[in-house]
């Protein structure tokens, strides 16, 4: 699979990061334009070649038009547009006659759609999910299935692992934890969706939490079955 990010700003490098250790990635910087409005954008022709090769495209691209652009030009060269950067309802409804091009709200918030290309990328990068191995009351280790763009996941699991490594953990506050740590790693995500609402601005952290909680809840399931048995 082939990952382009295109960006025009100070977004988007840490999600190239993320993603290029699981899949072929390109990062592609255009310049921020001063102007407000723009009519035409001029992308160099090696860039238009990589871009048109890509099988995901996810803009970090904060000046509308420049998003614009991108999604009208591209959105038939590529089997997804992602539109990490967006400010409004009506910027999203602009284009809601395009199947294959998705508006999430936070970028660790992406699961299957029940496409074959989608499902083979959100499998490793979207809403966090991980496995935690327990031996005798201790973390032996926590397994990141699929990380967040932004490698808060990764983050989250290395504090942890190094926190409780040598030591008993508490398993009910675990999940809180992880959420409260999130809130240590630098999000970006309230700054690329300025107008959200607060619920959406408090997300992440919740994702977390609730991706270590399932992750415990499924190993003390694994643990009763092997006991009963």
């Amino acid at each position: 699979m082939k990952v382009v990010i295109v960006t025009d700003g100070p977004y988007g490098d840490r999600a190239y990061e993320t993603i290029k250790n699981e899949f072929e990635t390109r990062f592609i910087e255009l310049p921020h334009p001063i102007s407000t409005f723009i009519e035409e954008l001029e992308i160099p022709k090696a860039d238009v070649e990589i871009i048109e090769g890509a099988d995901i495209l996810i803009t970090y691209t904060t000046h509308p038009d420049i998003t614009t652009i991108l999604i009208e030009r591209f959105h038939d060269k590529v089997d997804w547009v992602i539109v990490a950067a967006w400010k409004g309802e009506g910027f999203k409804n602009q284009f809601k006659s395009y199947s294959n091009v998705i508006f999430p709200n936070i970028m660790c918030e992406l699961e299957e759609t029940g496409d074959p290309t989608f499902d083979e990328f959100v499998s490793h990068i979207g809403k966090p999910m991980v496995e935690v191995e327990i031996e005798k009351g201790k973390i032996k280790d926590i397994n990141v299935v699929r990380c967040a763009p932004c490698g808060s996941t990764t983050f989250v699991a290395d504090f942890l692992k190094e926190k409780y490594g040598n030591q008993e953990a508490d398993l009910e506050d675990l999940p809180r934890e992880a959420g409260l740590r999130l809130q240590n790693y630098p999000c970006r995500a309230t700054k690329i969706r300025l107008f959200a609402p607060e619920s959406e601005k408090d997300e992440a952290p919740i994702l977390h939490r609730d991706a270590f909680q399932e992750a415990i809840e499924d190993k003390k399931a694994d643990i009763k079955v092997k006991k009963e048995n």
